[in-house]
């Protein structure tokens, strides 16, 4: 899965050879992959009109649809600035929608992720964005597979898959929330497309085949260790959840060193970083506790030295 908010130090120009050669990985294992298709390539200085918006995810589509991975239609800053109301959001997506290649995924990406999407879908009012998007999918039902929602608004995520359209996927973007929602009432569940899923991987698919062989408490008891976890990780500034996962993936040997773009490690300072790894630990999920606590240890001496 790759549904980063780009624009964090992360270019289209290396963003599309990421797609390019994980699209070619996910092939020769068998493997699905969806990635975002954007226009973070753009520079909103330049104030695009609604056409060269539509353009600019045209040229990210083609790069994420010629690789042979699935698209995601992300949210767009400069869509958000050029807009005038829902009518413009509807025209801009349907333009795009008409002309997909396969069924694509949409995203509804909360202001916690990016404050430049506020009022996305024309409206403040998250009701009144949610009948837009409604909107959207019911006219283009057949050109849509599914929408990921990330609002971490759990009730708001219910109401809105309740009335999609059949065949129309919930995708959960929620990282708070997710075990309950994947869970579902016995009538509606969300899907997992999950930002967490790259830090928790080895419980939760210990947890999700347990709900394939319809053992609820075998999954409750499987997937509810690591929401103390997530909570941590997507912590306000929730835009800053990168760092933690880095962090975590450095410590389970999965990165020969905790550095990130435009030097987003110092994004979380120690003491979050050191809560992080007790809830990880308790969360099960560190490989090689020996090799973590190493990590940690050595992580904390080198702030100290530099403090």
């Amino acid at each position: 899965m790759d549904t980063a908010q780009r624009g964090m130090g992360l270019d289209w120009t290396t963003a599309a050879e990421l797609v390019r050669r994980t699209a070619a990985e996910a092939a020769r294992v068998g493997g699905a992959l969806v990635c975002g298709a954007g226009t973070d390539h753009v520079d909103p200085s330049t104030e695009p009109d609604l056409d060269e918006v539509v353009d600019a995810y045209r040229r990210q589509l083609d790069v994420v649809e010629g690789s042979g991975a699935t698209a995601v239609l992300m949210c767009s800053r400069v869509l958000a600035a050029a807009a005038n109301g829902p009518e413009d959001y509807l025209w801009v997506y349907g333009e795009l929608l008409r002309e997909v290649g396969r069924p694509v995924i949409l995203h509804w990406l909360g202001p916690m992720f990016d404050p430049a999407l506020d009022g996305y879908w024309g409206s403040t009012d998250l009701d009144d964005a949610m009948e837009t998007v409604l909107e959207l999918v019911s006219a283009f039902t057949d050109r849509i597979d599914g929408i990921k929602v990330s609002l971490l608004d759990k009730d708001r995520e219910i109401a809105l898959r309740r009335r999609l359209p059949a065949g129309v996927r919930l995708y959960t973007g929620d990282d708070l929330n997710y075990p309950e929602l994947i869970l579902g009432d016995g009538i509606h569940h969300s899907d997992a497309l999950l930002g967490i899923l790259d830090g928790i991987a080895r419980p939760a698919a210990a947890a999700l085949v347990r709900l394939d062989r319809c053992d609820l408490d075998g999954y409750l008891d499987a997937i509810l260790p690591t929401v103390p976890l997530a909570r941590h990780i997507f912590a306000e500034p929730t835009y800053h959840y990168k760092t933690g996962l880095a962090f975590l993936a450095w410590l389970n040997g999965e990165q020969r060193h905790f550095c990130l773009l435009d030097g987003l490690e110092k994004a979380r300072d120690v003491r979050h970083l050191a809560r992080l790894f007790v809830r990880a630990d308790r969360a099960g999920v560190l490989v090689d506790p020996a090799l973590a606590a190493r990590r940690m240890s050595s992580y904390l001496r080198a702030v100290g030295e530099a403090a």
